[in-house]
């Protein structure tokens, strides 16, 4: 009777031991090295935030943080990856707008659903997009832009290089009433080449990318996408002051982790990058950067994430663009 009792009393402490379990979880994270996977080259921006913020993270833990690139499929390669691994909250994508947003309307037969296979952790940077001509472009407003192509009875002929920043130019052409002929590029650089060089009208690229040339007197930007204009170039117009009053997005990178991560081991981390992007180091990095900082929780992140999502899924819809 003893040893009967003995059983029951070790198997309801055991059935309570794993009950417990679930909310603690996050008690011993992390336990082993941490990976970052960057959908993207090495040198870039995301990748030189993903390094600076992961030795960071790493410290606070006291386990090293190792960051690997797997640029290719428009971060398809990251995202598998990441969904590959436990989710333990040991492995960290850094997605930017194309794999957690652009993918889902550009790619078909996308093989993972950004909402339902990745969960959103922490933002990290934003920048708008801007619409380039060369500097001695006779246009000086997105208005001068679309009133020649109207007078000329021609498309809007708009350079890119990604789905996203077709999906940008797309929205000009339907928001403008203009049809809208896409000049691809395999890169912003070899873009923006042609584009000072007179071989291409305008160029739709990162804020960012732009700046080099824009201070060389060689490029003129006519508008950005942002939500106000930019506090050191002032002068430059935003899209809702040109007219287009809903026409706002940006180019962003966030960590995400896989859905199935523990709520607890989620917030650790968050609170550490929060933690980091805060901090004097933190501050002193991003006044480097020609994004700002996008400074969302998981909560918040997810919510903007959805909004980014059903606004480029309204102008695929209203351009006619087909997942390919």
């Amino acid at each position: 009777m003893i040893h009967v009792m003995v059983r029951v009393l070790c198997g309801a402490l055991l059935l309570m031991g794993h009950a417990a379990w679930p909310q603690n979880q996050a008690g011993g994270f992390p336990s082993k090295p941490i990976r970052i996977y960057v959908p993207f080259n090495a040198g870039s921006g995301a990748d030189s935030s993903s390094r600076f913020y992961g030795e960071m993270i790493g410290k606070m833990f006291g386990q090293q943080v190792l960051v690997e690139n797997k640029p290719g499929g428009s971060g398809v390669l990251a995202v598998q990856a990441t969904r590959q691994a436990p989710a333990d909250g040991h492995t960290i994508l850094m997605g930017s707008n194309s794999p957690a947003v652009v993918n889902a309307i550009a790619i078909k037969n996308l093989p993972y659903d950004p909402f339902k296979d990745l969960r959103p952790l922490y933002g990290i940077s934003l920048t708008p997009v801007a619409f380039a001509v060369k500097a001695d472009s006779p246009h000086k407003t997105i208005g001068d832009l679309i009133a020649a192509a109207k007078r000329a009875n021609r498309p809007l002929q708009l350079g890119n290089y990604s789905a996203g920043y077709q999906l940008v130019a797309a929205w000009l052409g339907t928001a403008s009433g203009l049809p809208v002929t896409h000049i691809p590029y395999k890169g912003g650089a070899q873009m923006l080449t042609d584009v000072v060089g007179g071989q291409l009208e305008v160029g739709v690229i990162d804020f960012g990318g732009t700046l080099e040339l824009m201070r060389g007197g060689r490029l003129r930007v006519l508008a950005i996408t942002g939500d106000k204009r930019e506090s050191k170039y002032p002068d430059i117009p935003t899209m809702k002051e040109s007219g287009f009053p809903e026409f706002e997005t940006w180019v962003w990178s966030a960590f995400f982790v896989r859905a199935e991560t523990p709520t607890e081991i989620v917030d650790k981390l968050a609170a550490a990058v929060h933690k980091a992007m805060t901090s004097e180091e933190g501050r002193a990095y991003q006044a480097t950067l020609p994004s700002a900082p996008l400074m969302m929780g998981p909560k918040e992140l997810g919510e903007f994430q959805l909004r980014e999502y059903q606004r480029f899924k309204r102008v695929a819809e209203l351009a006619g663009i087909q997942p390919e």
